[in-house]
């Protein structure tokens, strides 16, 4: 499983979105996009957005905090490798 978080330091839903993968200990890259301007570039290609965080979970693009999509991302790709 892939799983990228694009993200700030300052970005208090960043910091959900990252202490959520924790708790359920999900492996995640951290990409500091405002440290990293092609980073910045790439999460606005796949996203479409200028904010953050951005969630890439196996290709899937979530954008926010948006716990109940990224459960489902999460749980798709589990059943895909449980079948």
């Amino acid at each position: 499983m892939t799983v990228k978080v694009y993200s700030t330091p300052t970005c208090p839903y960043c910091k959900l979105a990252k202490d959520y993968l924790k708790e359920k200990n999900i492996a995640f890259e951290d990409i500091d996009v405002a440290a990293n301007s092609d980073a910045a570039q790439e999460m606005v290609k796949k996203s479409g957005q200028m904010g953050v965080p951005v969630l890439e979970i196996n290709g899937q693009i979530i954008v926010g905090w948006n716990k109940s999509a990224i459960e489902e991302a999460l749980a798709a790709k589990t059943a895909k490798v449980a079948a």
